[in-house]
């Protein structure tokens, strides 16, 4: 704070330094000034001024502590005798009051028009998916198994990026919409794999499932949509007539882990740092016009949301295995406060 205070005030020292030159100057050049100790005046003008500067430096430094302290309210103050202020301090605090003052009119109404955005895109997606109960409905009156099995894939497809915007619009209210309770994994599990048996079947795509016996302090809508993600995506660059396999373990401190492993066409080394950052597609994503780089980006938002840990491991050519993480028992108390 010092250094900064010094540098802000070069002018007042340059100024003083070429005061003291000029004295000297004086001194050597009158001769009637000959018996003054020039040493004297030096160090008195040296002294003088020093004090003077930290007297300055208590005084400034004292007031921007006072106001970074409480800033919030610093702006009230300004109109009131609780902060002293010069009137040319109060011409800048004016100025920055009024450029304050419009930037957070537009923020506001910046939030005013994405909360209405969200609220429409959110009504929409609820619009949409009445029609596409209807569709799923009629499909089970196609007679042709083969046409019904490629519609039912399509329609899955639709249906999975509707409800991918569906939890996106909600992610950002997560915490006034999540319910933590004891949940068996193997229903969710379960319930997420009968939801992709079109897909499946179309690429000959098995599951083997271990028990899955484990019970987890979760979120269970919250949960099945990130287990949706890692499954869509294990099903989407799984080879055909392959499988996924689900299994659970518990690791040393006690948290019960779900592992997801596929035989796809694996992450490359350089692309793992980034395969949650949003709309980030990488190599893989680039050589399918299906990815958009949502899924695993809304997974991993959603799963720091409710305390699940997702880890990834993964080699070109040799698939991946996505790991859930379930928060423990004192990890679940202090997510939640209770």
């Amino acid at each position: 704070m010092l250094i900064l205070f010094l540098r802000e005030r070069l002018a007042w020292i340059g100024f003083f330094v070429f005061i003291i030159v000029m004295i000297n100057v004086l001194f050597s050049l009158d001769v009637g000034l000959v018996g003054i100790s020039i040493l004297y005046i030096n160090i008195s003008m040296l002294i003088s001024f020093m004090i003077f500067l930290f007297w300055r430096y208590v005084v400034e430094v004292g007031r921007l502590k006072n106001f970074l302290g409480n800033v919030e309210n610093q702006f009230d103050d300004v109109h009131s005798k609780n902060l002293v202020l010069s009137p040319f301090q109060m011409a800048y605090f004016t100025k920055i009051e009024d450029v304050l003052y419009g930037k957070n009119t537009e923020l506001n109404q910046a939030k005013v028009q994405l909360q209405e955005y969200s609220d429409e895109l959110l009504a929409w997606v609820h619009e949409v998916k009445a029609p596409l109960t209807a569709v799923n409905l009629m499909l089970d009156r196609v007679e042709d198994l083969t046409l019904r099995r490629k519609l039912e894939t399509e329609w899955l497809r639709l249906h999975l990026l509707v409800d991918q915007q569906l939890h996106q619009t909600r992610l950002a209210s997560i915490e006034k919409d999540n319910y933590m309770m004891e949940i068996e994994l193997r229903t969710v599990v379960y319930k997420e794999i009968r939801a992709m048996q079109a897909w499946c079947i179309e690429k000959g795509i098995g599951f083997d499932v271990e028990e899955l016996t484990d019970t987890v302090t979760t979120d269970a809508k919250w949960l099945a949509f990130i287990i949706r993600q890692i499954l869509s995506n294990a099903i989407k660059y799984s080879p055909e007539n392959s499988e996924v396999l689900l299994f659970t373990e518990v690791d040393a401190t006690g948290a019960t882990l779900l592992h997801i492993k596929d035989a796809g066409i694996g992450i490359r080394k350089e692309d793992l740092p980034r395969i949650f950052y949003k709309s980030y597609t990488g190599t893989a994503g680039r050589e399918s016009a299906q990815s958009t780089g949502m899924g695993l980006y809304l997974a991993h938002n959603v799963a720091q949301k409710i305390g699940v840990r997702i880890t990834v491991q993964s080699s070109v050519g040799e698939g991946s295995i996505f790991t859930l993480r379930f928060p423990l028992q004192n990890e679940y108390v202090k997510l939640t406060g209770r």
